[in-house]
């Protein structure tokens, strides 16, 4: 099989990591890349957000299967483009994405399905929207309504933190057009778990559950951030919990799927904060996460291409989801001064002596050289019979790995070594 994915972060290597590894994908393509992954295949010069690049790319070489990785491509509709001209497609339509492109769409659908969410309410005006803020209880959240690469949602401690937050959102755009309408919501007391399923529409395959952390520093400190590492599985994942997912979260999101006539194929993933009242769903995203994708995928004992077909064919009902024993940890290396202004350009040095998994994110091949191109490098992954294990293993690749401003945080996974060893 031909394989085209598309997208250059950390996700989409760890994709074409494991589809390398099997013996039916003979030609892999990425568009455009990374330095990691072209030592997998072929990294096109064709950004992810060049639609008619991508199209005409398929028309000439014929890909057998297309896997989208990042959400935008998704929510701008490649998919429909591709489909329309005949190639089988992993990911959702441009109607189906909408549960990622739009925060007040997916909650209107969570309160037409009865799904558990905070209490919350959207705003076009920034005025309506600071005098909305300052009559509620602290801490709040306050979403961009569209995309915003995982950092547009700003938790406020005050009421000149909320504030502040609207005003950067929505009059100096500090997320772009995301910020033309805002969600103003309840802050959720708990801890965060992330939830992946795949989905053909008619049935869903839950995933290992994971844990991601957001902040750019220890003990969840600083700015939000596309995510400096993950863990799985989650020990906040009980047979008690998961069947409250399976019957309150994504059956109930499927049935108003098929009443609104939205034909969702793809990754489903639920990020949950598991309160005193159970479950509740502070957003979904229409694609695999990242750095989420680096711990499910080395824990599938299915072929991550097998489920991918089932999805993309609507065979999802014959195949049977199987995963591996123990846990997987990443841990994201990042450039000095992300999640602001990263640092680019310095030469990465020791990735040859790693001899572990390295999954490429921001990084590019410069005269002959790896060096950095964005704000998280590089995500460093370990299996392991434990938790525990597995951190020791990932955190031990480090010391190998250099480059100008490297840091990372030292507590991934420490909030759940006191419920696993």
């Amino acid at each position: 099989m031909k394989v085209l994915i598309v997208g250059n972060g950390g996700r989409e290597h760890a994709l074409g990591h494991f589809l390398k590894k099997d013996s039916r994908v003979k030609e892999l393509a990425f568009a455009p890349g990374n330095a990691g992954t072209s030592f997998l295949g072929q990294n096109l010069p064709v950004s992810a957000s060049d639609l008619p690049g991508i199209l005409n790319w398929c028309k000439v070489e014929r890909p057998d299967l297309v896997v989208i990785g990042p959400e935008a491509p998704l929510c701008a509709g490649i998919v429909d483009l591709l489909e329309g001209a005949g190639f089988a497609v992993f990911g959702p339509d441009q109607s189906a994405a909408r549960l990622e492109g739009s925060k007040v769409f997916t909650k209107n659908l969570l309160l037409q399905a009865g799904i558990p969410t905070a209490r919350s309410e959207k705003f076009y005006k920034a005025a309506e929207a600071h005098l909305y803020s300052q009559k509620q209880p602290y801490p709040q959240v306050i979403k961009a309504d569209g995309l915003a690469a995982g950092k547009g949602v700003i938790i406020a401690e005050t009421p000149s933190e909320a504030a502040r937050a609207i005003y950067e959102i929505m009059t100096l755009k500090a997320f772009g057009q995301a910020g033309a309408s805002v969600l103003i919501e309840e802050f959720l007391e708990g801890e965060e778990m992330s939830v992946h399923a795949v989905t053909d529409g008619k049935t869903y395959r839950l995933l290992p559950s994971a844990q991601d952390h957001k902040r750019v520093f220890d003990n969840d400190q600083g700015p939000n951030t596309g995510g400096m590492g993950a863990y799985a599985p989650s020990p906040l994942m009980t047979p008690a919990a998961e069947k409250i997912i399976r019957e309150k979260i994504f059956a109930p999101l499927l049935r108003v799927f098929h009443s609104e006539k939205i034909t969702y194929k793809g990754v489903l993933y639920a990020g949950l904060m598991m309160t005193a009242d159970g479950p509740k769903v502070l957003e979904f995203n229409a694609r695999f996460g990242d750095p989420e994708t680096q711990v499910l995928l080395p824990l599938l004992k299915t072929p991550v291409l097998d489920i991918l077909l089932a999805v993309v064919r609507g065979e999802l009902d014959r195949l049977s989801v199987e995963f591996l024993p123990g846990a997987a940890m990443t841990v994201v290396l990042a450039s000095e001064g992300y999640p602001a202004k990263p640092r680019t350009g310095d030469a990465i040095k020791g990735l040859e002596k790693t001899g572990g998994l390295v999954f490429h994110a921001g990084t590019k091949i410069e005269n002959g050289k790896t060096v950095t191109s964005g704000g998280r490098v590089l995500a460093v992954t370990a299996t392991g019979e434990t938790l525990r294990g597995a951190r020791d293993a990932a955190y031990a690749l480090i010391p190998d790995i250099h480059f100008v401003g490297m840091h990372h945080r030292m507590d991934i996974g420490a909030k759940a070594f006191q419920k696993t060893s």
